[in-house]
């Protein structure tokens, strides 16, 4: 398989993780492209050092051959798939936690009024005879 089939791969596994098995559907978020701006800027700065001093190297036959700051495009393609499913993860997870606290607060709730028990009314008797 070749750094590109890779790459493409990986962005359609986390595309779909995100949209049908997590239901997340962050990719229809304007925080999440934000969020995503913002790890994209820091990805090109972090591989035009490593692949500009050719500190890493690429096999040109593996990879399309189009470079965004020294980088090949498919390690944007594999930037975007990590955040996006580092991001799918973790909302989902987040959800899972907030719905068990939510279950345990009603289960709590329930079992305080079952366990509440009826006790009488002290009324004071009429001394006027």
């Amino acid at each position: 398989m070749t750094y590109t089939a890779a790459a493409v791969l990986g962005v359609v596994a986390a595309v779909v993780l995100d949209v049908a098995v997590l239901r997340t559907r962050l990719v229809r978020r304007k925080a999440f492209w934000t969020a995503y701006a913002i790890v994209l800027a820091f990805q090109l700065l972090v591989n035009g050092i490593l692949t500009g001093r050719r500190l890493v190297t690429y096999d040109h036959d593996t990879i399309l051959g189009a470079r965004l700051a020294y980088a090949p495009v498919e390690d944007i393609l594999f930037g975007f798939s990590l955040a996006l499913q580092t991001l799918a993860w973790w909302v989902w997870w987040g959800r899972r936690a907030n719905q068990a606290r939510a279950n345990l607060a009603r289960t709590s709730a329930g079992a305080a009024t079952r366990n509440r028990v009826a006790r009488p009314t002290r009324t004071r008797r009429s001394s006027t005879l």
